[in-house]
This record gives C-alpha cells, sequence and structure tokens, in this order.
C-alpha cells in the first residue's frame, strides 16, 4: 500500500442505475480538473452469473470495491483526488476505504424521482430491463442509507446534468483543499 501522505482522497458516487451518477462523473472528468481522476465501478466486468464467488451481487460489491480501493490507493495515476462511479451500498464504501486507511473519503448519493429514473432507463440509457421493482427498492434503500447516515443527496430530478455537476465539484474541490491543507 501506498504512504499514507501518498493516498488520494476518495469520493464514491453511489446511486441506483438511471440517478445519473455515470453522466455527472463523465461531465465532471471533462473539466481535466488537475489532480482528479475518475473511475467506473463496473469497467472491472461483470462476473458471469454463475460465478459462485458472487452468489449475491453484494458479495459482488464488496470484492469489486475492494479491488477499486485498492488500485485507487496504490495510486499509479498520482492523482490527489479519485472519483469512483459505484451502484454500492454507502456502508460498504465507508467499511472498504477505513479497512484500506483511506485518510480522506467522501460519499455522495446521487438519486431522482422513480418515474424519471424509469423513463431515463427506458428511454436515453435504453435499458428498460432495469425498470423494476428491485431496482426501485435499490433506490430507496440507498436513500435510506443516506439519511441514516447524513451522506449527501444530490437529487437530480428535473435537473440538468450541466447543473447538477457543480455540486460534485465542490465536493471535489473541499477534498482538493484538503489534500493541500
Amino acid at each position: 500500500m501506498a504512504e499514507a501522505a501518498d493516498v488520494p482522497a476518495i469520493l464514491v458516487v453511489v446511486g441506483a442505475s438511471g440517478a445519473g451518477k455515470t453522466t455527472l462523473v463523465r461531465r465532471l472528468e471533462a473539466f481535466q480538473l488537475p489532480g482528479v481522476g475518475c473511475y467506473y465501478f463496473d469497467t472491472i466486468g461483470i462476473p458471469a452469473k454463475d460465478d459462485p464467488r458472487f452468489a449475491t451481487g453484494e458479495a459482488f460489491q464488496a470484492w469489486a470495491l475492494d479491488v477499486w480501493v485498492g488500485r485507487i490507493t496504490s495510486n499509479e495515476d498520482g492523482v490527489r483526488v479519485a472519483v469512483l462511479d459505484a451502484s454500492v451500498r454507502p456502508t460498504a464504501v465507508r467499511d472498504t476505504l477505513a479497512r484500506h486507511r483511506v485518510p480522506r473519503g467522501d460519499v455522495v448519493l446521487v438519486d431522482c424521482e422513480y418515474a424519471e429514473r424509469n423513463a431515463r432507463l427506458r428511454g436515453p440509457r435504453g435499458q428498460p430491463e432495469l425498470t423494476t421493482a428491485q431496482m426501485d427498492c435499490w433506490a430507496a434503500y440507498l436513500r435510506g442509507q443516506a439519511d441514516a447516515l447524513g451522506i449527501p443527496v444530490l437529487d437530480t430530478s428535473g435537473v440538468s446534468p450541466d447543473d447538477s455537476v457543480d455540486f460534485l465539484r465542490e465536493r471535489v474541490a473541499g477534498l482538493l483543499g484538503a489534500a493541500s491543507g
């Protein structure tokens, strides 16, 4: 593991499919902020449904989050702040950051109204198979965890991505400031 001074701050952007997290992280990445790297959870690959290591989605999420935080803390990219787009439980993020001894970490939930999220999935995303009661329950669970843990919520309902990305830029600026201090 890298020395604590070399470990970047990590902002994990969580949310259900269609809430807008990937769109916002891509918009943030387009600003090419110095010292900021953006990473995408799903690029690690989704395992086969019959892979016994991942009998549950939670097992896959825990494994993949651990892999990502390990990669980020090795800081091969030399970033000061890493932003990770991930659909995982906020408690898993906090546990994983603590286990990897990340000195500065933050979690933000990107959320929106069910009807809007499902319309995005059916329309622009082209993934109508994700408009399920299970996904609605996942979104509600994430919102409940964020509320219980005091995690900031970025509600993208009726708000353009250009307006929403400013919230993430502010969170990153705060982490950059903390990294400099």
